[in-house]
């Protein structure tokens, strides 16, 4: 007789188990996607000189002929505006907050990647590997904003910056698995401890504000602010409330039928006149980031929207057959899934926020773009032609932020599984 009553213990594969990754030699990469037929090899043949003198009049441009002293005398414009030199340490010490608490995210998030791959037998790279591998466009930017530093004390202070950040990693990969839950607790209160830092006793305006910090401070601010706005107008626009249902419906599609330079322009010249006697008027960030959160909550109401279609009726059935209320039902099951379906639309939107930032410039407010397009108008650089070296420099920045933020979406989809079966 068999004996059923021998212990068993759920089999896990373990790394070294995994099967084997097939490599791919450079030439056999270049004969399988550029020879592979006739007309691809073709098209290889005519177009590799082509791309090939571009590639090298870029790298010409960028390492011979460009003048980056334009870059160099206004880097401080370039990243904080017309914020005053004196209160700079503001800035640093802002800097310095952020840096903690994005150490601390980094830390939580990879040691409880590190803990998923171990439970699933999946091997997992170490986790400094890990983590400069998410951060190499910051530290890509770091490194071209280092090399215009003409000073020391910048270098020091950042140095101090990435130490906290470092030492902030390390203490995030210690925290407990029961308290990881109140981490975004701590990057609200980093967010709001910056904040008072800059602007509280005896601080800066938000009107001084300018360059890089600006385009940041609209761009975040816009996208926290959107989302849970967005999510709600999509809530509202599926309500069995006629009224909610209507009111949704019409500023989803009267914001969307408008162009954002309108509103932008509206924001800066018409809201005034609409507020009560005596109602203080929002300054022309404030404005700005109105209507910024405004037009993007629009748009991701539609994208949660279609998320929420997207949910098969059977998933309703089944929250309702274990007795969920309709909220719960809604924050435990339909609204995380709907979500986890819309997430490239939605960093879609947040990449074309950041972007739409410069169009501030419009209204009389010197973001990055502004900074680039007044650096050129100073009496020692004026009529020499250096556009192409200031806007060059700003459209790397914003291709770094771009495209970090499209990594982070590719990496959060492949840890969600979204696409696969």
């Amino acid at each position: 007789m068999s004996d059923t009553n021998v212990p068993t213990s759920e089999y896990r594969p373990q790394a070294s188990e995994q099967p084997p990754t097939r490599t791919t030699s450079p030439r056999e990469w270049v004969r399988l996607n550029l020879f592979n037929t006739w007309y691809n090899s073709l098209l290889t043949v005519v177009l590799a000189p082509l791309v090939g003198y571009v590639i090298y009049r870029a790298l010409r441009f960028v390492f011979v002929t460009a003048r980056w002293e334009i870059i160099e005398v206004n880097l401080t414009n370039f990243m904080v505006g017309t914020f005053p030199r004196g209160e700079l340490w503001r800035v640093w010490g802002a800097i310095i907050i952020l840096g903690l608490v994005i150490g601390l995210g980094l830390g939580v998030t990879s040691r409880a990647s590190a803990e998923t791959a171990r439970a699933r037998g999946v091997a997992a790279g170490t986790s400094w590997s890990l983590v400069a591998r998410r951060a190499a466009p910051a530290l890509l930017l770091l490194v071209a904003l280092v090399v215009f530093v003409r000073t020391a004390t910048p270098l020091l202070l950042l140095a101090a910056a990435l130490a906290v950040a470092a030492g902030g990693y390390v203490a995030g990969r210690w925290i407990p698995p029961q308290h990881r839950r109140w981490m975004h607790i701590a990057v609200v209160a980093g967010l709001a401890g910056s904040y008072v830092v800059m602007t509280q006793f005896g601080g800066v305006n938000l009107a001084h504000w300018g360059g890089l910090m600006l385009t940041v401070f609209l761009a975040v601010g816009g996208i926290a602010l959107a989302f849970p706005v967005g999510i709600i107008v999509a809530l509202g626009r599926r309500s069995k409330l006629p009224a909610i249902r209507v009111v949704s419906m019409l500023y989803i599609e009267l914001i969307r039928g408008l162009p954002l330079i309108a509103l932008l322009y509206m924001g800066w010249l018409i809201l005034p006149f609409l507020l009560p006697i005596g109602f203080p008027t929002p300054g022309r960030t404030w404005r700005a980031l109105i209507v910024l959160l405004v037009f993007t909550a629009a748009y991701v109401a539609e994208i949660v929207r279609g998320g929420l279609q997207s949910i098969p009726k059977g998933q309703y059935e089944a929250a309702q057959a274990l007795g969920l209320p309709a909220w719960k039902m809604m924050r435990l099951v339909i609204l995380p899934q709907a979500l986890r379906n819309v997430i490239p639309a939605l960093v879609g939107q947040f990449i074309s926020l950041f972007k739409d930032t410069s169009l501030v410039l419009l209204i009389a407010l010197t973001d990055l773009l502004g900074v680039a397009r007044r650096v050129t108008q100073q009496p020692e650089f004026l009529g020499q032609g250096l556009h192409a070296e200031s806007l060059l420099f700003v459209s790397f920045i914003y291709w770094v932020g771009s495209y970090w933020m499209s990594r982070e979406s590719q990496r959060m989809e492949q840890r969600l599984g979204l696409g696969e079966r």
